[in-house]
């Protein structure tokens, strides 16, 4: 997530320099063409007014669309937050002697509680961890280039940027030693460690350290969990349609073919300072265009590991943080800091 203010013109610049420069080279060469009579026709304006306008409206589309679902991901994710901290308080007001008939002491009744909030910081963590997992339609699959790209976006703009003792939590010092290996085996751990939590609580009621109230209430908030978690990997697991994503792409592409068979004739009328007018001008508005399509296309992945990711890490170091504190430890890990910028 990006926190800062503003996107500096240098940083704007670095981040679509390769869209600059092949636009110059194109309405240059274009615009040499017409000066030096290689090329004499030209497109009525109003005709490529109307595509344009239809192109920005399409674009625009997608880019809502884009935005919706970072959105929901960010919500989804404050869902994690407040669920996270009701599980902890749960778990440190219900857990008792109340019902039982074995009394237990304070120190095993601590024990079980750090079991319990320890597991469940494991579920934040593989949860995210399976949420960065790259799919077939993100930009470092794609191959080429444009993994190279990607792969740079994430090391300085990125995942890369947290150090990989913070990114990766041993979840053998979260997870007890007889559950470890059982659940990082399984296909799906996050899931397996929610039916671990489930299955816990059944063997707490069982020796009277919650009754059946409590244990109903907490099975509840299990399943919110489950629910939040099966928001995050729809949208991970369900891309926004290819028919609007990369329709689009092709639109502003065929836009921007056809933007100076048009503009440069129409601004060379004003002269030679219209010529030299025409080259910056025409590649601005492609520009415009670009970045319009740049923006929805980056923005509908809110789990691929760059700046406009949901900064998952940061969350569960602040619910980590939170729920430590409740089982009364003094040696708490640091929240994650942003870095150029970016907060992961």
């Amino acid at each position: 997530m990006i926190i800062t203010k503003g996107i500096s013109i240098q940083k704007l610049v670095r981040w679509t320099l390769h869209h600059i420069i092949w636009l110059l080279t194109m309405m240059s060469i274009i615009a040499a063409m017409y000066h030096f009579g290689w090329m004499t026709f030209a497109l009525p304006w109003l005709p490529l007014s109307v595509i344009g306008t239809a192109v920005a409206f399409y674009v625009g589309f997608k880019n809502n669309q884009a935005y919706d679902r970072m959105w929901e991901a960010r919500k989804i994710w404050g869902g994690i937050v407040n669920e996270s901290r009701t599980w902890g308080m749960m778990v440190d007001g219900f857990v008792s002697n109340l019902v039982a008939e074995n009394k237990h002491s304070a120190t095993q009744l601590h024990d079980i509680k750090q079991r319990l909030i320890y597991r469940h910081i494991a579920w934040l963590y593989a949860h995210r961890s399976q949420l960065l997992i790259a799919t077939p339609w993100e930009h470092i699959s794609q191959g080429g280039y444009m993994t190279r790209y990607a792969e740079m976006n994430q090391r300085k703009f990125g995942v890369g940027l947290v150090d990989d003792e913070v990114t990766r939590v041993e979840l053998d010092l979260l997870l007890p030693e007889n559950e470890h290996d059982r659940l990082i085996g399984a296909v799906n751990t996050a899931t397996q460690i929610i039916n671990e939590q489930s299955r816990d609580l059944a063997s707490l009621r069982e020796q009277g350290l919650i009754d059946d109230f409590r244990h109903m209430e907490m099975e509840n908030v299990l399943r919110e969990f489950y629910t939040l978690q099966g928001k995050n990997e729809r949208i991970k697991k369900f891309p926004l349609p290819r028919q609007y994503a990369n329709m689009s792409r092709y639109f502003v592409g065929i836009f921007i073919i056809l933007l100076p068979f048009s503009m440069i004739p129409e601004l060379m009328k004003l002269g030679s300072l219209g010529l030299w007018l025409s080259i910056p001008i025409t590649a601005l508005i492609g520009w415009v265009y670009v970045m319009m399509e740049i923006v929805g296309d980056y923005s509908e992945n809110p789990f691929q590991g760059m700046a406009n990711d949901i900064p998952m890490l940061s969350l569960c170091r602040t619910i980590e943080i939170d729920l430590r504190e409740m089982l009364g430890e003094a040696e708490l890990p640091p929240t994650i800091q942003s870095k150029a910028g970016v907060l992961m």
